[in-house]
């Protein structure tokens, strides 16, 4: 992403707002596509302790507390 910043002011400064705008759009897909990432890192560890919960019947305060940040860490990237 650094890069894309670089080339982004290199564009404005010279002039080439159309180079400029593609390389925005090109940088919000990148920024879409991290929160996706992030989502999904926090689905996958939201639904390895509500596993856990119904296989072993029991809820650690640990597990607690994993399942309650990854809900409202999904909530702040929504």
């Amino acid at each position: 992403m650094t890069q894309e910043l670089l080339d982004l002011k290199l564009s404005i400064l010279e002039g080439r707002y159309e180079d400029a705008l593609e390389l925005v759009d090109e940088l919000e897909q990148m920024s879409k596509q991290a929160i996706l990432r992030n989502i999904e890192s926090f689905l996958i560890r939201l639904m390895v302790h509500l596993i856990k919960n119904q296989v072993e019947q029991r809820l650690t305060n640990s597990w607690v507390a994993s399942i309650s940040d990854s809900i409202l860490r999904i909530q702040k990237l929504n």
